[in-house]
């Protein structure tokens, strides 16, 4: 979604957490995690071999990224918590996206947006390529991110507002970014499933009700995949949806931004097709910025369903065009046509963390289930059996030292959870673990080493002036 995805406010936090957060206080390094051993279910293409856009995936170290990155997920928190909360990846960026915005920088083209451009004809290759879906060239629309192509379409769809409604628990943007626009939000809780894999799915009577209520519902937010459970939403689920929103007048607008990073084996299903065979009124918001880590690029494309909907789209302010950062219009433009490949590695290293963390879950902290994305690296952790009391993000960012997402903040369902980051070195998420455990009532400890036998006394080294030490 939006650049800052899920991280909390400054004012938020100074209220709720780094109140209650000395900044001194400094965790120690967790020890070497015992089964350091890449998970046996590792992909093999996420095997730490040398990766063309710098540092491996595996080896990217958060204490180096802190002193060499400036954005949201260096800056928000002390240097002794681990940062794993907002929607951003350790990974280095692609070597194909560096080169399209340095040329952009040696050419000094950075000056203002006209329209897609060339990236309509990316977008639509992807789309093509990767999801089957034939996108028109001339639908596709851009603005200047995901949240921005949300907002902007309900205006233009639904301009007197109404009831919007939301599947719950999900991305707490929505909840921000509605605050702009006329609607009265209404949750409609997502249907539990017991398979870990799944976590959930949308609950489609649930959502009958709501349509063909008195006042009913004037336009739904779909998030597809869905966040913060990775769910990729079954075609008959998708299919019954625009069945109902054509049947019940209810403008979609669908958030996909975390369709590039569908896991290998899964199928993602554009929603847009399957609207204009309903005849359901509907546009979909994606952007390259979640897939190849670019939130600060600023960029984003609205694609119409038909021509009606297109219509409506070819009535947004000229503002919206003119605010695209011309630097992220290319950059989004290179992912979808070069860096397909980076991306296919990042997401083979992601479902191998996944495998990890729900391992190192199972073994070390009873009483937390994890839900099993099928898409993205974000992975929804539900703790209200471990033993931390109503507040786990509270209690795992001040005696952990673990940034997380609250829960609570995703609305209905969402509390006594936590949203974990999953796009860093598989180290990272073992040291997360072992911090965590620590605090957890009845965790699994690592088991101490022998201790060493005692070496023979010897002389007190002669200390030796540290140059460093007088910087």
């Amino acid at each position: 979604m939006s650049d800052a995805d899920c991280a909390p406010s400054p004012t938020a936090l100074t209220a709720r957490a780094l109140a209650h957060d000395p900044s001194t206080a400094q965790h120690p390094d967790a020890a070497q995690h015992p089964d350091a051993a890449q998970h046996p279910g590792t992909a093999p293409q996420a095997e730490a071999t040398a990766d063309p856009s710098g540092v491996p995936f595996t080896e990217l170290d958060p204490r180096v990224l802190r002193k060499q990155r400036t954005s949201i997920k260096w800056s928000r928190f002390a240097e002794d918590v681990l940062p794993l909360f907002v929607a951003e990846m350790d990974f280095t960026v692609a070597p194909e996206i560096r080169r399209a915005l340095i040329e952009r920088v040696d050419a000094s083209d950075i000056g203002y947006v006209d329209g897609p451009g060339e990236l309509a004809a990316a977008f639509a290759g992807f789309a093509a390529d990767r999801w089957g879906w034939r996108v028109p060239h001339d639908r596709v629309h851009v603005a200047t991110d995901v949240a921005t192509a949300v907002v902007e379409a309900l205006r233009v769809g639904r301009p007197r507002g109404g009831r919007l409604a939301l599947a719950t628990p999900t991305y707490p943007g929505f909840f921000e970014m509605l605050e702009e626009v006329p609607f009265e939000v209404v949750e409609i809780p997502l249907a539990s499933e017991p398979e870990p894999e799944a976590g959930a799915r949308l609950d489609l009577a649930a959502i009958e009700r709501e349509f063909a209520s008195e006042p009913g519902i004037d336009a739904f937010v779909l998030c597809n995949p869905h966040n913060p459970h990775g769910l990729v939403h079954s075609p008959d689920d998708l299919a019954e949806l625009a069945r109902l929103a054509a049947a019940h007048d209810v403008f979609v607008v669908s958030d996909e931004i975390h369709a590039p990073l569908t896991f290998s084996g899964v199928a993602f299903t554009p929603f847009a097709p399957l609207a204009a065979a309903a005849g359901a009124l509907s546009v979909s918001a994606l952007s390259a910025s979640k897939g190849w880590n670019l939130a600060g690029a600023k960029c984003a494309v609205l694609v119409a369903a038909d021509g009606r909907a297109d219509e409506l789209l070819r009535g947004l302010p000229p503002e919206t065009v003119t605010r695209v950062s011309i630097l992220g219009l290319h950059a989004n433009t290179a992912a979808f046509t070069g860096a397909r490949g980076w991306l296919d590695r990042a997401v083979a290293q992601i479902e191998a963390n996944v495998e990890l963390l729900a391992d190192l879950v199972a073994r070390r902290l009873p009483g937390v289930r994890v839900v099993r994305p099928r898409a993205g690296y974000l992975v929804w952790l539900d703790f209200r059996e471990a033993g931390l009391g109503s507040d786990p993000y509270l209690r795992i960012l001040h005696d952990a030292r673990v940034a997380l997402n609250d829960g609570s903040a995703f609305g209905a369902g969402g509390a006594g959870h936590v949203r974990i980051n999953g796009a860093c070195a598989p180290q990272t998420l073992r040291e997360a673990v072992d911090r965590i455990a620590s605090i957890l009532p009845a965790a699994e400890r690592p088991a101490a080493p022998a201790p060493a036998p005692a070496p023979p006394a010897a002389p007190a080294p002669t200390p030796v002036p540290d140059p460093e030490a007088s910087r």
